[in-house]
């Protein structure tokens, strides 16, 4: 049953204004909470201040479930803020239609290629782009780049790319701006390399001219979006009046910094709408990822390790905000070069301000999914960049451990964990086929697409020391150490 199901029937359907919608000119591949809580929010907003045709048409790579929860109700949604003052829902009009890629994969292609569509973004998570995390190199060993070169329709993000960019290429059309949204470092030159790999294989010559005129920039997105849950949708129909399927809920800060290098210059008016427009992203990105995203993955794994469900309530346990701000301090901050103008204490008291936030219940279990793809950038980049300068870095060291513990698939209690993970059966076996904690540790170290063999090697005593800790005190004992 869906989450929708138990809509009241007394809340009115949502359904479009009779006037003129704009034209498409944004595909979305991904079409999932955090764009249409973030990205679609801007692009509306930079429509209604200065006009241009960039409706967005959202692309579901796997699931019909958005499309079925919207196109029901003119993919019409509410966005809800979600302050310590309370809720604030807002209807967004941006999203025109959405398909659905394995249904019909030639119709996502065709509207791709379409003249008017002059940007293609992503927000696929760390695990769509089929490269491998520790190189981000293209994965031309993943079955669905396997199948896509095999096949003109494709089931991949990088294999619609290439193979709408090859369409548009033989119609004497102009390639569209690739606008990646995930985080990752460098995102727009990862994503750049991975289709110029994947394009090659197919045509070189369409690589060519990929590469000379396509554009791919590197962005920093931030915003907290929470899963959305049953009760969401009841509480949005009491707040509204309407009958939403698929609202989304969201913290009330937001950032969007992005490199300004859009095709023939095509692109809305982003800066009206609050986006910062840079010409370079790294500072902002390496910020983000290693501050926030960093801070958020380590407390995911031992706060749920802990037996905390949220951030909310896990650094609401003084252990874990003292571990938080000795890893900001002693570990991060050194590792981080500052954007222009940006204080990075200051970012860190926004970013304790941000997980404090009883509204938003982000769920432990949630942030901790796909753990393999996220722990090079967001733990491995800074303990490297910090073993190069002879820092010391336990705490993130004990996340690491905190992590194969969690792959382990068994919590502190004896329970069994979901461990949600492209890799996870694999780690799972891992961790099993050793008792102690040297043999799992050196294991999961040897897994070469989260860990090169180099980091690894000199990680090995310091993650097996940290692993020993959590196993015989707990997180919350290992970390209140660190946080000393």
């Amino acid at each position: 049953m869906s989450m929708a199901a138990g809509l009241r029937a007394d809340l009115a359907p949502l359904r479009r204004s009779p006037g003129a919608r704009p034209a498409i000119g944004v595909v979305h591949l991904g079409l999932g909470a955090f764009f249409r809580a973030h990205g679609a929010i801007y692009l509306e907003e930079a429509m209604q201040r200065s006009g241009g045709a960039w409706g967005i048409a959202g692309v579901s790579l796997l699931s019909p479930g958005q499309r079925d929860a919207l196109a029901p109700q003119d993919c019409l949604y509410h966005a809800v803020e979600l302050g310590p003052e309370g809720e604030k829902p807002r209807l967004v009009e941006a999203v025109q239609e959405v398909l659905v890629a394995r249904e019909d994969p030639q119709a996502v292609l065709a509207l791709m290629a379409a003249p008017n569509v002059r940007i293609v973004s992503l927000t696929v998570t760390e695990k769509g782009y089929c490269h491998e995390p520790s190189t981000g190199r293209l994965n031309a060993a993943h079955p669905d780049i396997a199948h896509d070169l095999a096949h003109e329709l494709p089931v991949s993000a990088p294999g619609f790319i290439v193979r709408a960019l090859q369409r548009r290429r033989a119609a004497g059309l102009r390639p569209f701006t690739v606008l990646t949204c995930d985080n990752l470092p460098g995102n727009g030159r990862m994503v750049r390399g991975v289709v110029l790999e994947f394009a090659r294989r197919v045509d070189p010559a369409l690589a060519a001219w990929i590469e000379s005129e396509g554009r791919f920039p590197s962005t920093m997105v931030d915003r907290i979006v929470p899963a959305t849950k049953p009760e969401d949708i009841a509480r949005v129909g009491e707040l509204t009046g309407f009958a939403d399927a698929a609202p989304v809920m969201h913290e009330p800060f937001r950032q969007w910094v992005v490199e300004d290098d859009f095709v023939d210059g095509d692109r809305p008016d982003l800066g009206a709408a609050g986006v910062e427009l840079v010409s370079d992203v790294e500072p902002y990105e390496h910020m983000k990822l290693r501050m926030l995203n960093g801070t958020h993955s380590a407390l995911a794994y031992l706060g749920y390790l802990a037996g905390h469900e949220t951030i909310a309530e896990t650094i609401a346990d003084p252990v874990f905000e003292g571990f938080v701000r000795a890893l900001w301090e002693d570990e991060i901050i050194p590792a981080v070069s500052a954007p222009p103008g940006v204080d990075l204490g200051v970012y860190a008291g926004s970013l304790l301000e941000r997980y404090r936030n009883p509204a938003i219940r982000h769920r432990t279990w949630q942030i901790a999914m796909d753990g393999s793809q996220k722990l090079p950038q967001r733990i491995l980049g800074t303990l490297s960049a910090n073993l190069a300068a002879g820092r010391r870095s336990p705490g993130l060291v004990l996340a690491v451990a905190a992590w194969m513990r969690y792959v382990g698939g068994v919590d502190e209690s004896g329970n069994a964990i979901d461990v949600r993970d492209p890799l996870a059966a694999r780690l799972r076996a891992l961790s099993d086929g050793a008792t102690e904690a040297a043999g799992k540790v050196g294991a999961l170290l040897g897994v070469r697409e989260v860990f090169d063999a180099q980091l690894a090697g000199t990680l090995l005593p310091a993650v097996i020391e940290a692993y020993g800790r959590l196993v015989a005190v707990g997180a919350r004992r290992a970390a209140s150490e660190i946080a000393q």
